[in-house]
């Protein structure tokens, strides 16, 4: 009896089990996988590329902002971190600590630590500390001011469950460190790196997300004020995607950033941080891929098109091999967002239908499989990342060739539009302690739920039980005001809740 046939290119599905589907996709795509080092990921080249093509877009919009790029240490001495009380108290649980510098041959013939450390050093976790005690040198007087610096770097966060690019000990990320004469500055700096955060997030990722401030309860150790994009996964968990910190004058006044402002008065700065990690990666994948593995946002994408030549000897190679790389070198030409369009020719001795669906599972956006009778006709035969692997036909060579931009833009607005119209349909407005309680109850809850409510740590306990947190208190369409479902407060405004990773 012949077995049942496969239906999807990834198994488990979606619904069958969406942490292994998430996994699978990860593995299939050759995006990444374990390291040696527990809890550490090797990034493989189909996953950096997609990072460093988010770097150059993000690069470039820091950079029209007026940040410039700097560099600063890996190791932070403890005594940094703690001066800054809750900034030390929020990651001491995450931190990793160097305490020896040599190691030496050992009695059972091992290797030992050997050279201690007269002061410990704290691997990276975020680098407010470090950068202040710099800006402490550089600043003096308001003519200093404002800096504006980001750095691209690696950190490390002590995770006890990982999963790749969501939560792994090691990871890479940007962060923005600024310092200001004045709090208003500060602060339009933090809403302005939201901002781009937000339009980054739309326009190259295609994922619609939620702006909001930070509850208290979710504020990052040692701001005043949070600020964060919230974007929903398909399976109806929420993701932070990015956040923007304004820190006050909490990190200055700890790390003695002082000025003499232009009255000859000494003044402490005001100072922000703002990061976004390869977690975009796990966001990206859990966005708009589908069961037939990873689905690529073109402005993301390293390679637009593939072109897979189909031959059955050496006359026919010779054939079609010389129609694909015209066709290359014509569509390599074509400008396409900030670039020009990526295209190459596999011509690896494989079986033609498992290259098309290692693209697929890849999350290429357009394949063109090309044959002798293509070549006679002048025409190529598409298939479109965005749509079922079967839906495939041919297209007049010089109609793609002018068209394959117009094609790419097409395909990036409709996964923003399918993505937005899967959040709306799975957000939900509730006006009660009950029916909030009710929805959260079963294990399967799914979807951003809205309420008013009072931003107020008394009913974390009561989240906590429901494994739910307040993600956001949303900017926009946040004006109304109600009492609080869970403490009766009156005139508190909307807070987005959901289940999160």
């Amino acid at each position: 009896m012949a077995g049942k046939q496969q239906q999807t290119a990834i198994t488990p599905t979606r619904a069958e089990n969406y942490p292994e589907w998430y996994q699978q996709v990860v593995k299939e795509a050759n995006l990444a996988e374990s390291s040696p080092v527990r809890g550490c990921m090797v990034i493989k080249p189909n996953g950096y590329a997609i990072w460093e093509n988010m770097q150059a877009d993000l690069n470039r919009r820091f950079k029209e902002t007026g940040h410039v790029n700097a560099y600063f240490p890996l190791f932070i001495p403890m005594s940094f971190l703690e001066k800054e009380a809750e900034h030390v108290e929020g990651f001491a649980k995450e931190c990793a600590v160097v305490t020896h510098h040599r190691l030496e041959p050992g009695p059972d013939g091992g290797l030992v630590p050997a050279g201690k450390l007269e002061e410990p050093l704290v691997v990276r976790p975020t680098s407010e500390t470090i950068i202040g005690a710099m800006f402490s040198k550089w600043v003096q007087s308001y003519r200093d001011l404002p800096i504006l610096m980001n750095q691209w770097a690696n950190v490390v966060r002590w995770e006890l469950r990982t999963r790749l690019f969501l939560r792994t000990t090691e990871f890479l990320w940007q962060e923005g460190h600024t310092a200001h004469a004045t709090a208003e500055e500060a602060l339009v700096e933090t809403r302005q790196m939201l901002d781009v955060y937000r339009d980054f997030a739309h326009e190259i990722m295609a994922m619609p997300v939620i702006q909001g401030a930070k509850t208290v309860a979710e504020r990052f150790p040692g701001a005043v004020d949070t600020m964060a994009i919230e974007a929903l996964m398909q399976d109806g968990k929420a993701l932070q995607a990015g956040t923007s910190h304004f820190l006050g004058q909490n990190f200055s006044k700890a790390q003695s950033i002082r000025f003499l402002d232009d009255q000859g008065e000494h003044q402490f700065a005001w100072t922000t941080s703002w990061g976004v990690s390869t977690r975009l990666i796990g966001a990206l994948l859990m966005t708009h891929s589908d069961d037939d593995g990873l689905v690529l946002p073109p402005r993301l994408a390293p390679t637009h098109v593939v072109v897979l030549p189909i031959y059955r000897d050496d006359q026919e190679r010779a054939l079609v091999l010389d129609y694909c790389k015209s066709l290359v070198a014509e569509v390599s030409r074509r400008p396409y967002h900030e670039g020009r369009i990526s295209i190459r020719i596999d011509d690896k001795d494989e079986r033609s239908s498992n290259k098309v669906w290692r693209y697929i599972k890849e999350g290429t956006p357009i394949r063109l499989e090309i044959g002798p009778r293509d070549v006679a006709a002048d025409v190529v035969f598409m298939g479109r990342r965005d749509k079922s692997p079967r839906d495939k036909g041919n297209v007049p060579r010089q109609q793609f060739i002018d068209t394959v931009a117009d094609i790419l833009d097409e395909m990036q607005a409709a996964l923003l539009e399918r993505a937005l119209a899967f959040r709306q349909a799975h957000t939900f407005q509730i006006d009660s302690r009950e029916a909030f309680d009710a929805f959260f109850a079963s294990d399967d809850a799914s979807g951003f739920v809205l309420c008013h409510a009072a931003d107020d740590p008394a009913y974390e306990e009561h989240l906590k039980s429901l494994k739910v947190t307040a993600r956001c208190i949303p900017f926009e369409d946040n004006e109304a005001l109600a009492p609080c479902i869970f403490t009766g407060a009156p005139g508190c405004r909307k807070i987005l809740f959901a289940k999160a990773y």
